[in-house]
């Protein structure tokens, strides 16, 4: 499994205001031009995480964006099934084809784990947590 520009854009977009909390609306070529990110490319992406709830956006010249709730309410995992659907690792079966033995075993050992293990991690985590906001024990802190 890869994510896609597409989902880490939108995290990057959404990490970006979330850091950006105390400010005012955020126009998106503010954020494109910290982030180095295309502005045609962060429109299309905030469109779709404005549609789900994750931003609300302001029109006029003092507008822009705005997370639509605390950053600590906002889990990666909803998020990324947003901007990328299922995250999993291998489709499920499908009802109509009999899996084998063999597939099956591998999917149970392997991919099924794996599954889990993403899921694991993608739905514990809010957005204030990979910003270093949430619990300080549970965050992650970079020096350079």
């Amino acid at each position: 499994m890869k994510i896609s520009t597409r989902g880490r854009y939108g995290i990057r977009l959404l990490i970006d205001l979330a850091e950006h909390t105390g400010e005012s609306h955020i126009p998106l070529a503010v954020v494109a031009g910290r982030k180095g990110i295309s502005i045609r490319y962060m429109e299309q992406v905030a469109i779709i995480l404005r549609r789900s709830g994750f931003i609300r956006s302001v029109k006029g010249a003092s507008g822009g964006y705005t997370l639509s709730r605390p950053a600590r309410d906002i889990i990666l995992g909803d998020v990324l099934r947003v901007l990328e659907g299922d995250m999993l690792v291998v489709d499920p079966p499908l009802p109509d084809i009999p899996e084998t033995r063999l597939q099956r075993c591998i999917r149970t050992a392997v991919f099924d784990r794996m599954n889990e293990g993403i899921a694991r991690v993608i739905n514990k985590k809010s957005l204030s947590e990979i910003i270093c906001t949430g619990d300080i024990e549970e965050s992650f802190m970079y020096f350079i």
